[in-house]
């Protein structure tokens, strides 16, 4: 299906948590590189957890994100917020970019990602407290450039996870970089509803284990909130492993059935990338 992105105001997503300084993206795009500088080209071959790709075929997608993030956030300081993803189709045109660039060389595909790495680590190095609240494009549409960061940070943590895990590599688990996707993440498929016009309103309370943490996702009216107030009046809980909780909101089995709390927050990306929502 293609992406309803909401390009008006009010931002489909609000997080009321303080945001991490600096943004946890750095740390995490700066690994990425170092771990796969350190790849055999076997390794570079080897099956990812996404089905059909190999490791190549993921950083091929994750340098085509890169220079979007980059150039979203770019744009949106210059006062001019693009709209690049209203014909977007999460499923079919990564697979399309992918399949595009394959047959470079292995050397190629990194240095192209590399390259890449630098624009956007620079661009969000220099970004300012106000910069974080300035408008830009992600793909449930024009958010706060700190969430439009929190999008690109969550994307390449399970994309990360999707290379070493396979490959027999132990992840590095950062707490800054799990609560941030995890916020952002939590949020995103009902936000996915909103935009393809659910009316659905409701909370949910999650706490977490690995940090420990507890936070509330709440739809109210036409956006999705995430803080820390008190818990709504009847409002499901749900606990589980940080960890655990973003790979099954990211649709990577994790042998974790999701309760209902989860599973209702699954639903609109559940439509997006085609996937079953009961977990």
């Amino acid at each position: 299906m293609l992406l309803a992105p909401r390009y008006r105001y009010p931002p489909v997503i609000a997080v009321a948590l303080p945001p991490s300084d600096p943004h946890p993206l750095l740390a995490q795009r700066r690994r990425l590189e170092g771990i796969l500088g350190e790849l055999s080209e076997q390794q570079w071959h080897h099956p990812s957890r996404c089905e059909g790709w190999s490791v190549q075929d993921v950083v091929t997608h994750l340098t085509s994100t890169n220079h979007f993030w980059a150039r979203s956030i770019e744009e949106g300081l210059a006062g001019a917020p693009t709209r690049m993803l209203a014909t977007f189709d999460p499923v079919a045109s990564p697979a399309l970019m992918v399949e595009h660039g394959r047959g470079g060389s292995v050397t190629a595909t990194f240095e192209e990602f590399a390259r890449s790495n630098a624009t956007l680590v620079g661009v969000v190095e220099a970004l300012t407290v106000a910069d974080g609240d300035v408008i830009a494009e992600a793909p449930p549409g024009h958010l706060p450039v700190r969430l439009v960061a929190d999008h690109a940070l969550w994307d390449a943590w399970v994309h990360e996870r999707d290379i070493v895990l396979p490959l027999g590599l132990v992840p590095i688990v950062d707490g800054g970089e799990v609560l941030d996707a995890l916020h952002y993440v939590a949020a995103l498929g009902r936000a996915i509803s909103l935009c393809t016009g659910s009316t659905d309103t409701g909370a949910v309370e999650i706490t977490v284990t690995d940090p420990d943490h507890r936070f509330v996702v709440e739809v109210v009216e036409d956006q999705v909130r995430v803080h820390a107030n008190p818990t709504p009046r009847g409002a499901p809980t749900a606990q589980a492993d940080a960890v655990v909780l973003i790979e099954v909101l990211s649709f990577r089995h994790s042998g974790w059935p999701p309760p209902p709390a989860v599973t209702w927050l699954l639903a609109g990306l559940a439509a997006a990338f085609d996937q079953p929502s009961g977990g």
